[in-house]
């Protein structure tokens, strides 16, 4: 019950309501009501911290020291999965050392989609007469090709014969104390209702790509929850890509809204019998197939889309679909409001204002907020100029992932202190320059943006112009920040500042300069990189690197200046002092980063692969990786999950641990 002046007025009895013409008493009701407000809040509070689903996050410890539960990596998870872990604590213990506990602790410790394997299943052995598995077979059926795909993965179901290698160290698998926990690292990430990208040169016009890029990208499943602890994940239950054989055998469970991919005919979803499954692959200079009459064909592992001719072609063609990525980076449908530079401040929309981008930044009058509303793709020629001591911010709205096709460069001009924030933005085809004269532009903050490598993508994924400038910094005393943000190659004039986090630089190739000075050749302002990842040379007046890594030569020209701590930079760079960096002679000096991918537009762009050195997989001050992904602490969730192993594996059982993406 809560209290306010006036229930506390009622309480008095009426001679003291009458004589308190001025009002004293019930102003002092007032400060009581309100201490009796905070009072019952803090009851209440009290009340719910005696729960774990509902207890604040200070006291999720202490609960979970009630029961015993040993805290690991305070930095590995959130303190929502240590809640859920806290909370299945108790079922856990009851359920020790079966695989779908197993599973479910490796879902709760890390925060990564899991399966755990019990590979005595999958022996090739006599079978025992009393006990028949009717599905363990030695010879794989041939006419099964999806079980043929699987085998390998997490879900092969082929009987294997015995391997007596260690399990713990990821050589041996097949054997009776053997158990896999398999992890999907890379996760799957929404883009809803984003336009259709139409085939260049096509003459129908009737085919399409799912990438806002125009290339070809895996779609990926969206991981239905699982709903009891006994269950074991499936591949409707994991983020993985999608391949043809699946999405045909699980067409309702794939298509539609709400699920992995969805087709929109003029903003109507197209209905699930009128979608196949084709391969639509190239082939003698067009693809393999067409769609079958009146469906609409779509290949998940191209991510393309095929009308029949016999379909009314409709004026737009809008996907939902999901695609892989290691984690929240270069924009996209998360959560980014605690990044808005003014996020009460009421923006002009696009397109629900204005419909143009240029319309709305002028409508602003060199102050104030453009916000992108939905998914769409804009091109246009794009011009910001900011009033003296003021800020303009194109933005796309929390949960939005526009594109911004430029066709000419984007110009930021500003008067004295003024500033320009770009947030949550896909931007592709020109770059974004602050020219040198005729303005006095100070800031310039870049956040959960993407400015495509290479300006634009092929259709198979390179880079249409490797190594091209996509930020360009003419102008002296401009601050630059970049945030969890992909960019090409950087040139910035020597007397601005430079301080990149959490991000990406990439000009395409080790050996292409990545960041320098206008002209490309001389030293760049001075840098300030941490947890970040630089694809190409680097040349700057002066470095301070923190858990970076810089794949190209570095070439500093104040090198009693700064600092490079903890990170990567190649043997023979200039640059200044180094503390514990790698490669570190003479016995380090084989230490070099490897990586799923460094070609931007493929899930596993700039992630460290299995067979990178310990020395850079755990060598950043906080025992994270070094590089773009240190905030994801992938070491520490896996440290996290042998410590729980051990705790919950039954006597004689090993388990191995295995990246499945």
């Amino acid at each position: 019950m809560s209290f306010d002046t006036q229930k506390l007025l009622t309480l008095l009895p009426p001679l003291y309501r009458l004589r308190d013409q001025g009002g004293t008493l019930e102003a002092l009701l007032t400060v009581l009501a309100e201490q009796i407000a905070v009072v019952e809040e803090n009851l209440d509070q009290l009340y719910d911290d005696q729960f774990i689903e509902t207890c604040a996050p200070w006291a999720v410890p202490y609960i979970g020291d009630l029961i015993g539960y040993r805290l690991v990596h305070g930095k590995a998870r959130g303190a929502g999965s240590r809640r859920a872990e806290i909370a299945h604590t108790i079922g856990f213990r009851r359920r020790k050392g079966t695989a779908s506990m197993l599973e479910r602790l490796a879902d709760d410790v890390t925060g990564w989609n899991a399966r755990a394997v019990e590979y005595f299943r999958l022996l090739a052995i006599t079978q025992y007469m009393n006990h028949k598995r009717l599905g363990n077979v030695y010879a794989p059926d041939l006419r099964d090709g999806l079980a043929l795909e699987r085998i390998g993965t997490a879900f092969d179901a082929v009987p294997h014969t015995l391997d007596v290698r260690r399990i713990v160290t990821q050589r041996g698998r097949y054997n009776i104390p053997n158990v896999g926990i398999f992890l999907w690292r890379i996760g799957a990430h929404r883009l809803a209702r984003s336009p259709a990208t139409a085939e260049p040169g096509d003459p129908t016009g009737r085919r399409f790509r799912f990438s806002p890029l125009g290339h070809d990208i895996p779609l990926y499943t969206l991981p239905a929850g699982e709903e009891d602890i006994a269950q074991f994940a499936e591949p409707i239950n994991v983020p993985a890509p999608i391949s043809r054989r699946q999405m045909h055998a699980r067409l309702a469970d794939c298509y539609g809204d709400g699920k992995s991919l969805a087709v929109w005919f003029d903003g109507i979803l197209v209905p699930v019998g009128k979608v196949c499954v084709c391969n639509l692959s190239d082939a003698a200079g067009g693809w393999a197939h067409e769609a079958p009459s009146s469906l609409v064909a779509i290949d998940p592992q191209l991510g393309r889309l095929a009308i029949a001719a016999d379909v009314a072609l409709p004026a737009r063609v809008s996907v939902t679909h999901h695609y892989g990525a290691p984690g929240e980076l270069g924009g996209g449908e998360y959560g980014r409001l605690a990044s808005f530079v003014a996020p009460d401040l009421a923006p002009v929309r696009v397109p629900d204002d204005h419909a143009t981008l240029q319309a709305a930044i002028n409508a602003l009058g060199g102050e104030g907020v453009v916000e992108i509303t939905n998914n769409g793709r804009y091109a246009e020629a794009i011009q910001i100029d900011v009033s003296a001591a003021k800020t303009i911010e194109l933005r796309a709205a929390n949960g939005r992932w526009p594109t911004l096709e430029l066709t000419a460069p984007m110009i930021l001009r500003g008067g004295d202190r003024a500033g320009v924030v770009l947030n949550g933005l896909l931007i592709a085809g020109d770059l974004v320059q602050v020219p040198a004269a005729g303005h006095e532009l100070r800031r310039l903050d870049l956040r959960h943006v993407t400015l495509v490598p290479g300006r634009r993508l092929l259709a198979d994924g390179r880079p249409e112009q490797p190594g091209a400038v996509s930020l360009e910094v003419d102008r002296a005393d401009v601050e630059v920040r970049i945030e969890r943000s992909i960019v090409g190659a950087i040139r910035v004039a020597p007397g601005a500042t430079v301080a990149v986090a959490d991000s990406i630089i990439d000009a395409c190739a080790r050996t292409v300069v990545a960041y320098a000075a206008i002209d490309g050749a001389a030293a760049g302002a001075p840098l300030a990189i941490r947890e970040s990842t630089v694809i190409g040379e680097t040349r700057a007046a002066k470095l301070d690197a923190s858990n970076a890594i810089l794949l190209g030569s570095v070439s500093v020209e104040r090198r009693q200046e700064g600092c490079a701590r903890f990170s990567f930079l190649p043997l023979e760079s200039a640059a200044p002092r180094r503390h514990r960096c790698q490669p570190a002679p003479p016995g380090g000096a084989g230490n070099v980063p490897h990586f799923t991918s460094l070609r931007y537009g493929v899930p596993g762009y700039c992630q460290l692969g299995p067979r990178t050195p310990q020395a850079i997989a755990r060598g950043a001050d906080d025992e994270s990786e070094m590089g773009v992904y240190h905030f994801l602490f992938q070491p520490q969730r896996e440290s996290d999950l042998a410590t729980r192993l051990d705790e919950y594996l039954r006597v004689g059982l090993q388990a191995g641990i295995f990246h499945e993406s």
